[in-house]
């Protein structure tokens, strides 16, 4: 038996880790994970991810894209010119993290459900958990949930003395910065804390010829971007309700909402 854990270098997925570590021995576990582009993926993701291996005593597994340093996610939708297929993921997901986890599996791990596949998802992403039971049980491997569906031992990384990615103080997640699922309030971040990734995904977008994020464009986003950090009053910040976070900029610019008009429209 094997347990492979989806490694992201997020907190859920650390827990995950540390869960199936105690559950089946560190020497039937692999902690797999994508490295990205030290460009969009901060270095502090990268020390976190360190520490909990070390913790758990496995050593992290790299499945990683050919040249993924030299290629961030703009660049690599750039070389396909575009940013995603329809409703489907997004190409950069596809390529830095989907398809070397196939190929990874397919040269190391012959389908088998004595191969489990572990998730980090929490007990409220009831749809997200079904999903990826699915499509890993057609793979022909084991999908298994220890934060949704196992007895927990350890509610938060900082119980074992290791702290959370620094990321986690303005963004709500460990994804790359400038993540081209999010939406205006994660590009609002973007644009005050990482202008040069902002500026890459104006750039992309003219190139390529479609929008990030649907319906508008970061040219059109950006000088109402400039009127929300010079108010100096609307904290740039992704952990904030997006309802709660667009009311407070409707208060400080009403004249802006129109664009802005309710929680759907992000």
């Amino acid at each position: 038996m094997k347990a492979i854990v989806c490694f992201s270098g997020g907190h859920s997925s650390a827990l995950a880790a540390i869960e199936t570590v105690r559950r089946y021995g560190k020497e039937n576990i692999i902690l797999l994970n994508h490295d990205i582009s030290s460009h969009v993926e901060h270095e502090d993701i990268k020390r976190f991810k360190r520490e909990v291996a070390d913790y758990c005593g496995v050593p992290i597994t790299y499945a990683n894209m050919e040249n993924f340093e030299n290629m961030p996610p703009l660049e690599i939708c750039k070389s396909l010119k575009a940013f995603s297929v329809g409703t489907q993921q997004t190409f950069c997901t596809y390529n830095l993290k989907t398809k070397p986890f196939y190929k990874y599996l397919e040269e190391n791990h012959p389908k088998s459900t004595d191969t489990h596949i572990i998730y980090g998802f929490d007990w409220n992403e009831e749809n997200r958990i079904n999903r990826r039971k699915d499509a890993i049980k057609a793979m022909g491997y084991t999908p298994e949930f220890p934060l949704a569906e196992w007895g927990r031992t350890i509610e938060s990384i900082e119980e074992i003395g290791i702290k959370r990615p620094c990321t986690y103080d303005t963004f709500k997640h460990a994804n790359c910065i400038g993540c081209l699922k999010a939406g205006r309030q994660h590009w609002y971040v973007v644009y005050c804390l990482r202008p040069d990734i902002f500026e890459e995904a104006k750039q992309a977008e003219e190139e390529i010829g479609y929008s990030i994020i649907k319906g508008v464009y970061m040219k059109e986003l950006e000088p109402i971007f400039k009127e929300m950090r010079d108010a100096k009053q609307i904290v740039p910040t992704d952990k904030t309700n997006s309802a709660t976070f667009w009311k407070e900029v409707n208060t400080v610019l009403p004249e802006q909402e129109t664009l802005f008009p309710c929680d759907c429209s992000f």
